[in-house]
Formats: C-alpha cells, structure tokens, sequence
C-alpha cells in the first residue's frame, strides 16, 4: 500500500511561477494564478496544465484574430492599449481575454481527468464534473461573446 496521496496543494515553493505568452498583442496568462482560480490541485502536473493553457490559447486567439488584427491596424501594438469604448474598458477586455482562456482550459483539464480513477467512485466524480466542463465551456463562449459585443444567444429556426 503506497501512502502517497494526490489532490494535495501545488504551493509556489513547488512550483515556480510561470507565465505563458502568446502574441505580443495579448496578455500573458499567470498559471499560478490560473491554478488558483480554477482551484486546479497538483494531480494535474504543471506541464498538463501548461498543456491545456496553450491549447486553450490557441483556441482563444483563433476566435478572436479578425478583432486583433483590426486594432493592430489601427495601431494599436497591445490590448492594453486599446482604448475604451462605449461597452468595454481596457480592464474588462483583459479580464474577458483572461477568463476566455481560463475557461477554456479549465474545461480540457476536467475533461482529460474524467477518467484518471476507473473505480466506481471515479465514475460517479466523472458524473459530477460533466456539469463543471459545459460550464466553463458555456463561460469561455460567453466571454468571447462579451469581448466582441455579441450576443449571447444563439436562435435558429427550424
């Protein structure tokens, strides 16, 4: 019988603080931070949740690179930089870009650890965490949308 038990607390002395950048024009995303937010314990290893950040990134960024590339033809170099306008402050464009990646990667992590115990107790966690995952994928497309100014419904006819 091995006494070693996961789920314990990741603390900064274990891991170093670590940012990861994407595009000179984003924000960098602070995974302490992240891992905090998202209440992520050390069973997901910090080079998964780097993993997930960067996937995540990716996706983000993709959902947003037509607004990207008109501010920076605009000539703005950062989205820092972008000024207010009539919806949005520069503090709710970086928190919505924040939370968008954060969502996003919280979901891919409660996804890939669905399956991390196949006993009958991680069946009914998976159980438990299938709300959590549509939930954040639900809060990433929200603040994608509320970065954009989009609606947040989507109606289609049939």
């Amino acid at each position: 019988m091995s006494g070693f038990i996961a789920g314990g607390q990741v603390t900064s002395e274990s891991v170093p603080g670590t940012h990861i950048n994407s595009h000179p024009f984003w924000p960098s995303i602070d995974l302490d931070k992240l891992r905090e937010t998202l209440r992520i314990d050390s069973s997901v290893t910090p080079a998964r949740l780097e993993t997930a950040v960067v996937a995540a990134i990716i996706s983000i960024n993709r959902d947003l690179a037509k607004w990207r590339v008109a501010r920076q033809a605009e000539g703005f170099t950062a989205l820092a930089g972008v000024p207010d306008d009539d919806r949005l402050t520069n503090v709710e464009r970086v928190h919505l870009y924040v939370r968008a990646v954060e969502c996003a990667a919280g979901a891919e992590v409660c996804e890939r650890y669905r399956g991390y115990d196949t006993a009958a107790s991680g069946g009914k966690k998976a159980d438990e965490s299938a709300p959590t995952i549509d939930d954040y994928r639900r809060d990433q497309r929200w603040a994608v949308r509320d970065f954009l100014g989009s609606s947040r419904t989507t109606v289609e006819l049939l």
